[in-house]
């Protein structure tokens, strides 16, 4: 577990978050679902490296090395590079080029990488550039607004511009809504009515997949990141 997991809100409308942590000794966390995909800038033993993680339908157990920093841009859903769609980054990650030691490629071009106070200022780059884009449908669709294009082109640019389903993200955001009422105390009973579930079964098997605890486990254990995603 990180000690001084830090994170805030951005400026930017194509960002949802940006955090940043750092490790004193070697150990692991559990990384939980996500609906959202990141760029994290990782700095370990001299050198620096940026990588694209894509959203996460599971929770994994990861590991991570001693004195290393990190910090991560989280964006919105429906804000993607469309040379390289979130669909193809689900439950991984790629690593970008490294092509001096304080810049990376994207996208045949070189940038500088970014730090946790210039972030919002790197993303205007990105959008000015044309790199980073914005699926105003995936807004709307996930705001359950109605639309006239015909349902198999919604879906579609839906699922191009977040990398999943309609139905696979309301699952994700229903257990970390879950999660997150627990952890304020609120009891396993009053949590499978509030977020929708049908039973304590139900709730149980969703936690234990996308958050990695059961009910009973979550307001004692610290989660890294939990909030309900907007």
């Amino acid at each position: 577990m990180f000690p001084d997991f830090e994170e805030r809100l951005s400026d930017s409308p194509f960002v949802e978050r940006i955090w940043r942590t750092r490790s004193k000794q070697a150990g692991s966390f559990t990384s939980i679902s996500t609906v959202f995909w990141s760029m994290v800038i990782a700095k370990c033993r001299g050198r620096i490296s940026i990588s694209l993680h894509g959203p996460e339908t599971g929770a994994t157990c990861k590991e991570f090395p001693p004195e290393a920093e990190w910090f991560g841009i989280a964006f919105k859903l429906g804000t993607f590079v469309p040379a390289i769609l979130p669909g193809s980054l689900i439950d991984g990650y790629i690593v970008l080029p490294d092509t001096s030691g304080r810049a990376f490629s994207l996208c045949h071009s070189a940038w500088q990488f970014p730090n946790y106070e210039n972030a919002d200022t790197f993303v205007d780059q990105l959008v000015r550039a044309g790199i980073l884009v914005h699926e105003p449908i995936a807004n709307a669709v996930h705001q359950r607004r109605s639309q006239t294009l015909s349902l198999r082109t919604v879906q579609y640019r839906f699922l191009r511009s977040t990398g999943l389903s309609q139905r696979t993200i309301r699952q994700i955001e229903r257990a970390r809504y879950a999660a997150a009422l627990l952890k304020q105390g609120v009891s396993i009973f009053d949590t499978v009515y509030e977020a929708g579930y049908s039973d304590q079964p139900h709730l149980t098997r969703s936690l234990k997949h996308f958050i990695g605890l059961t009910p009973a486990e979550i307001p004692s254990t610290p989660i890294i990141a939990l909030h309900h995603a907007t």
